[in-house]
């Protein structure tokens, strides 16, 4: 791992809370604005790392939806910043960051977070950018598509980061889902649309996958979190709706990715 990534992490006394995950009652963050420059230089042993990305022809439909890498902007980002803050010992940056795979910055983050993924379109320059962040120890967590369609989309780019690596099944027994909570349950963590229709799934997407790209040296470095809605519970975990344990089990994936890119 590069010394860039090996940042003072102190002692990682984690709270290893092993029962569910009280989820506490926020406020809904008013500002809908990027935050100002000072904001996004805030120091921390971990800033949340949202990835823009340009917008495909959605499924060779000849249309795209602009700016799907901001959905669950900002709420899901600080109300997952709060709870890193609140559940483990990780000095934490209060505001969010938005880079681009052709920031220069990117090599200063550990973790990286895309969302809707089964809209993104990156370019050969692009894809090598991520690659190499990937390569030199950066971790890159992708949420929230469903369906065939979005998953032949999101590998048609995924394929220029690494035409030579598989995408395979994330073992149980990866340490990814042991870091710090045992992630034993495999739920389908829906959008907020459940509580309305009472359907976890999306499109076609009926069953849930954690799935995975790995290095040479086997370190996870893509964790693809696909038919389901991590960032939606993040968003939604002041919602007294919402379900409990569906916001409990998305912070403890978050937490786990988290730790683990720091630490490996």
């Amino acid at each position: 791992m590069p010394k860039a990534f090996r940042k003072a992490f102190n002692v990682l006394c984690i709270a290893t809370m092993l029962t569910a995950v009280t989820v506490w009652g926020q406020a809904k963050t008013p500002d809908k604005q990027l935050p100002t420059r000072a904001a996004r230089e805030a120091p921390g042993e971990f800033q949340f790392v949202r990835l823009a990305y340009a917008p495909s022809q959605y499924c060779g439909r000849g249309y795209g939806r602009q700016q799907m890498w901001r959905t669950d902007y900002p709420d899901a980002d600080h109300h997952f910043v709060k709870g890193v803050d609140r559940l483990t010992r990780i000095a934490v940056a209060e505001q969010p960051r938005i880079l681009t795979p052709m920031d220069n910055d990117i090599y200063d983050f550990p973790w990286i977070y895309a969302v809707e993924v089964g809209y993104w379109d990156l370019n050969d320059k692009e894809a090598g950018r991520m690659r190499e962040y990937l390569l030199r120890g950066g971790f890159l967590m992708v949420d929230d598509f469903h369906g065939s369609c979005e998953w032949s989309v999101f590998v048609e780019s995924m394929s220029k980061v690494f035409p030579d690596r598989p995408i395979i099944e994330i073992p149980e027994s990866d340490e990814a889902f042991h870091v710090i909570y045992d992630l034993d349950q495999r739920i389908q963590i829906p959008s907020a649309q459940f509580l309305y229709s009472g359907v976890t799934w999306e499109k076609d997407g009926f069953e849930p996958h954690w799935r995975g790209i790995y290095d040479s040296d086997g370190r996870l470095m893509v964790a693809i979190n696909f038919n389901m809605d991590i960032g939606d519970a993040w968003e939604h975990a002041d919602w007294p709706d919402y379900p409990e344990n569906m916001t409990a089990l998305a912070y403890r994936f978050g937490i786990n990715y988290l730790v683990y890119a720091m630490t490996h």
